[in-house]
């Protein structure tokens, strides 16, 4: 009896402490679903069998798979007998398709195509500048986009005092500038800050100093076609003669380069035939009297002597025409051939012919300083 008792109590003890309870809880809770994962079945068919019981449990007879199958998942309304006819999903409603939205009217979308294509399409207001905002743009920007290096290169240079705006020495970072009116230089050299170019040219013989031929003979023009500005000529080559000619769309620069008053150098090299005497040189530099006056060469002097064949090297900063030409064969010594090597501090080198190349930042800055830009 005592151990019938006993037993009785440890059962008693066992309900009162709920173990049955919580196993019989959590097999309740097995077949529910937790709340985040609820969903809803917006397209059902709209039969009362083929839902979950109101506890969540198996399905009720007559379901084939349960509302889960059609898109739903446990725990969602019960579609059929909750649904009142006419509803989307209810009897004697209209059916739609698995999760698909009402399709909306084309003028709907049209609208809204319209207005945010009126949206993005306003004009942007400018609105005045306030007391903080400052003008310009920063120098180290405006070097590295003018080609002197990236903008920690830049900044270096700023760093080791070799940039300068308008005469002065730039000692610190974030400075700003103006591009179109500050004249900035680094090593003493000009930057061309704004965007001009400028193209040195091998120009092969036969080809005309033009920027286009009205009589369909090969020109300068040919050899820029693909490019979108507008180059021209700096100075002219006779036809016949080879050699480097500039061309570019900084006009101030072009007027001075040919301009007398800034007595920009050429150099040629001329092919003759000798003997040539020893003061063939003091004749070209006291001066040759020719029909328009009197020409002077800056420079004279013998390159490669084969035989009777002579290659010389003149240099003047005259510019008339076939002056290089009419000099040599006034002094008793027709030419041959002749080859411009260089315009002021721009050389020829070994360019091929007929090739055309874009000039330097650094040999910029040097044409610039040679005609004080």
């Amino acid at each position: 009896m005592r151990s019938s008792g006993r037993n009785n109590r440890d059962s008693g003890r066992g309900n009162y402490r709920g173990a049955g309870n919580k196993k019989d809880e959590k097999q309740q809770r097995a077949g529910r679903p937790r709340p985040e994962e609820r969903r809803y079945d917006v397209g059902g068919s709209g039969s009362a069998g083929g839902g979950k019981d109101e506890r969540g449990g198996g399905p009720k007879a007559g379901g084939s798979r349960g509302a889960a199958a059609r898109g739903g998942a446990k725990g969602g309304p019960r579609t059929g007998a909750a649904s009142k006819a006419g509803r989307p999903g209810g009897k004697g409603g209209p059916q739609r398709g698995r999760g698909q939205a009402p399709a909306r009217p084309r003028e709907y979308d049209a609208q809204v195509e319209e207005r945010n294509r009126a949206r993005h399409d306003k004009p942007q207001i400018k609105t005045p500048k306030t007391f903080g905002d400052q003008e310009g743009e920063r120098l180290q920007k405006v070097l590295a986009r003018a080609g002197m290096g990236s903008r920690r290169a830049c900044e270096e240079l700023i760093d080791q005092a070799r940039v300068e705006v308008n005469g002065k020495i730039v000692m610190e970072q974030g400075v700003r500038v103006d591009p179109e009116k500050d004249e900035i230089k680094v090593d003493g050299l000009t930057v061309a800050t704004q965007s001009y170019l400028f193209f040195a040219l091998n120009k092969p013989a036969g080809v005309v100093s033009t920027m286009e031929d009205p009589d369909g003979r090969q020109c300068l023009g040919d050899y820029v076609t693909n490019r979108e500005t507008r180059l021209f000529h700096v100075g002219r080559l006779d036809t016949e003669t080879e050699g480097i000619i500039l061309l570019t769309n900084h006009g101030e620069l072009a007027h001075r380069l040919t301009h007398p008053r800034y007595g920009v150098k050429k150099t040629y090299l001329a092919a003759i035939q000798g003997p040539l005497p020893r003061d063939l040189g003091k004749q070209l530099k006291d001066g040759i009297q020719l029909e328009d006056g009197y020409a002077r060469a800056d420079h004279f002097r013998v390159v490669q002597q084969t035989g009777k064949n002579y290659l010389v090297e003149v240099t003047l900063h005259e510019g008339r025409k076939h002056i290089v030409r009419r000099m040599l064969a006034e002094a008793g010594f027709p030419v041959d051939k002749l080859v411009r090597t260089a315009f002021g501090p721009i050389s020829l080198g070994d360019q091929k012919s007929g090739w055309l190349r874009r000039m330097t930042n650094t040999e910029v800055g040097m044409l610039m300083r040679e005609v004080e830009l």
